[in-house]
């Protein structure tokens, strides 16, 4: 069973095999199909979010949706069955056109190794997070007094409390072994045999060799160097080192293809794998393995030195560079070090200061949720709930850097104040440390050595990011109209009723009151009815009944309710005082909200969205302030009518149910700025 409007919508038109393509217009879907014989009409308008169905000529076939059409269009493509139709913009869509802004867009060999770099440490992600939270709890319980401090050299616990601490220590001692795997597999070699020539350097028997008598200790004793056969062998402890791994992959990588070109596919299964490890675990041993531990050292102690230098400034830069480096993906090698600090100076330094940033990306979200919810956008509350839930809880920014504020520009300078607050308050305070690789949440905030300061930092910028939001707002003046169409127009389809127009015979002066009588039982009965609005015809031309459009969509009512006009100029114009909510850039459409509340749709043609803008001369747009005959559009009545559509243009009221009726003002000849419906109230 379907679970999904989009899915419920291509199962009843036969699948994704008999779509050919698929467009949208201001209400509805646009399929060409292969065969539109076989349809049945009843069970596509069944699906709740379906308004209504209208077989075409050929195999052309509509699927009215209202004001949701763009969100159940994008829904459809993003279904694995219609990735061959159109297009949708997508969180990868994003991060590749946010990558294409900076180096990785233009050098593809930068690319490809932060694309290495992600898919290395992205899949075992959950296993870091999960461990984290176990290290919290110990350094929350030594905050507590419960234990001592159980990172803390000599340091011994309790075995219920040693057993505890071993939880979280097989993800990170073993963490080069995931790594060499991942890492493999990106690249094209065997992941196993990637791990199985990064766990010799992890064995016990390799780490012994640094007990020989001839083996001498050298880096103030975290490593020592052993002759192997006359070679001079590092031995150092390779447990939660990323680096080595990465650097090994890459080789192994390269080993992997020029194997595959010289060994005969018939054998290939036993002589790559086995002359892939003859090579490279000497190679790991002797020359990657110590190249990665102590380039990766080198990096660490150069950051190290500007933290000791100014921790001020070292707190400002992290917070204010992650939202720059995050889409870019330029935050992996960070990651790297953070862990490289942990095992080589037991704690790392960056990661207070990265949860200014997270805070101030959590609490922009928040902001928007709050806008959400002020504006009844229940798509945007649903987006930005989950993404905060993942921001406060898991420490994870993706959800709201991809699905909020890469999309809505505006956020950026006020998130970024938000980065500047708490990092200056981690400066001023003397920076923090963390001994523990943790993603920083709101349960990780006891893992931090100095936890009043880093829980006022990260509030202050959580807080001040989303106060800003809020303030401000997060659209710009174009997505605001857009939103309030898509409000007006979800608001209109609920309402939108299948009633034909009765016409009337007379039109009603605005703000008026009509009266009628009706013979009764023992006496006269009056009814009165109070016009609010009479609309003016937008443009010139001859009035047509709703029931008269030719188009089901329209003159059934499922839009709204009104009157056609065919047009006699070519020059569209606003009926009456109001915003422009829609105006589409193809020129065929356009959503008002007239002053007083009445929202209003006129559609220049029938099926004129299909000329793509041809002989159309939009001249407003959405946002924009009207006024009585201020002009939305010219047409050119004979590119219209050479490609065979008509110009009849349904002008219509979208949300009907707000008022007592919608009624035909005039019949003939009406010229623009004519009464051409009466609107009265309940």
């Amino acid at each position: 069973m379907a679970t999904s409007p989009a899915k419920d919508i291509i199962e009843s038109i036969g699948g994704a095999a008999n779509v050919v393509a698929l467009t949208h217009c201001a209400t509805r879907l646009r399929f060409t199909l292969k065969d539109a014989s076989g349809i049945d009409q009843a069970a596509v308008e069944g699906i709740p979010a379906v308004l209504g169905a209208v077989p075409q000529s050929g195999d052309r076939f509509q699927v009215v949706i209202g004001g949701a059409v763009e969100t159940v269009y994008n829904e459809i493509l993003a279904l694995p069955e219609m990735k061959k139709v159109g297009t949708g913009e997508s969180a990868d869509d994003i991060k590749a056109a946010e990558r294409a802004k900076g180096p990785r867009g233009k050098f593809a060999g930068l690319d490809t190794f932060f694309e290495v770099l992600s898919d290395s440490f992205r899949p075992i992600l959950g296993a870091l997070l999960g461990a984290s939270l176990f290290i919290t709890f110990m350094a929350l319980m030594a905050t507590l007094g419960v234990i001592p401090a159980w990172n803390a050299p000599g340091v011994e616990l309790e075995p219920g409390w040693a057993f505890i601490n071993l939880m979280w220590q097989g993800v990170f001692v073993f963490l080069p072994l995931m790594v060499a795997y991942n890492a493999s597999k990106r690249l094209g070699a065997d992941p196993w045999v990637g791990f199985g020539i990064m766990a010799v350097v992890m064995l016990p028997g390799f780490s012994a060799l640094a007990a020989s008598d001839k083996a001498q200790t050298v880096f103030d004793g975290k490593a020592a160097i052993v002759s192997i056969f006359g070679l001079p062998l590092t031995v150092t402890d390779y447990s939660s080192q990323v680096f080595p791994p990465l650097l090994m992959a890459v080789v192994l990588g390269l080993l992997t293809k020029g194997l595959k070109k010289i060994i005969p596919a018939s054998v290939q299964l036993i002589f790559v794998p086995f002359l892939s490890m003859l090579v490279m675990i000497p190679v790991t041993a002797f020359l990657i393995g110590p190249i990665g531990v102590f380039g990766g050292a080198a990096i660490g102690e150069f950051l190290k030195s500007i933290n000791d230098f100014s921790p001020l400034i070292f707190a400002i830069v992290i917070p204010l560079a992650y939202p720059f480096m995050v889409p870019l993906g330029l935050h992996w090698p960070l990651n790297a070090v953070m862990l490289l600090n942990i095992q080589s100076l037991g704690y790392d330094f960056i990661q207070g200061p990265m949860g200014a940033w997270n805070f101030a990306c959590f609490g922009a979200t928040a902001g928007v949720l709050v806008l959400a919810i002020r504006a009844k956008n229940s798509q945007m509350k649903q987006t930005a709930t989950g993404a905060l839930a993942a921001g406060l809880l898991g420490g994870i920014s993706e959800p709201s850097l991809y699905g909020i504020h890469l999309r809505f520009k505006r956020i950026y300078p006020r998130m970024l104040v938000g980065c500047l607050v708490g990092g200056v308050i981690i400066g001023i305070g003397g920076g923090v440390t963390t001994n523990a690789f943790v993603f920083t949440s709101l349960l990780t905030i006891p893992a931090f050595n100095n936890i009043p300061l880093y829980a006022l930092a990260v509030a202050a910028s959580f807080f001040t990011a989303m106060i800003l939001v809020i303030l401000s707002g997060y659209l710009s003046p174009e997505q605001k109209a857009e939103a309030a169409a898509q409000l007006a127009a979800d608001t209109a389809a609920e309402e939108a009723t299948h009633a034909p127009v009765a016409p009337v015979a007379a039109p009603v002066v605005a703000a008026s009151t009509a009266a009628a009588t009706a013979p009764a039982a023992g006496g006269t009965a009056t009814m009165v009815a109070t016009v609010l609005a009479t609309i003016g015809s937008p443009v010139a031309g001859i009035v047509v009944p709703l029931a008269d459009v030719p188009d089901p969509v329209f003159s059934k009512g499922i839009v709204g309710l009104g009157v056609g006009v065919d047009p006699t100029e070519d020059t569209v114009y606003a009926p009456a005082a109001g915003k422009v909510l829609v105006a589409q850039p193809t020129g065929h459409a356009f959503g008002l909200m007239l002053d007083g509340g009445i929202e209003m749709l006129i559609h220049v043609g029938i099926d004129t969205v299909n000329l793509a803008g041809k002989g159309f001369d939009v001249k407003v747009k959405a946002g924009d302030r009207v006024e009585a005959g201020t002009p939305l559009v010219t047409f050119d009545r004979a590119v219209i009518e050479e490609a065979g559509y008509s110009l009849v243009t349904p002008v219509l009221v979208t949300n009907p149910k707000k008022f007592g009726s919608i009624d035909q003002a005039a019949s003939g000849q009406v010229s623009v700025g004519s009464p051409l419906l009466t609107v009265t109230a309940k």
